[in-house]
């Protein structure tokens, strides 16, 4: 049985440049959220029309929970130039997973 693992998913809206979001999410987002218990990946997808979601995994649901309060603050604090607030916050099981 594969171990179980958690993901968080946040939807942005009205992002006015997704490509210098996306380079500032890498540049200071992904070393905080990766620093975190528990974290083992990250995501960021550009859906178009200025939209961008994030997907986070990690081990515990616990864990996920207490990324999603972090994120809201690290994003108000160092990515509300390229970000707005997200419009939806989600976290669960997940309950199919293959990779390789």
């Amino acid at each position: 049985m594969k171990q179980k693992m958690f993901s968080t998913v946040r939807r942005y809206e009205e992002v006015k440049d997704t490509k210098a979001a996306a380079i500032k999410i890498e540049e200071v987002f992904v070393p905080l959220i990766s620093a975190l218990p528990g974290f083992i990946e990250y995501y960021c997808i550009d859906l178009g029309n200025g939209a961008m979601m994030s997907i986070t995994i990690f081990k515990t649901l616990a864990e996920a929970i207490a990324a999603n309060t972090k994120s809201r603050s690290w994003v108000e604090e160092h990515l509300s130039s390229v970000l707005s607030r997200s419009v939806r916050i989600e976290a669960g099981p997940i309950v199919v997973y293959n990779g390789k």
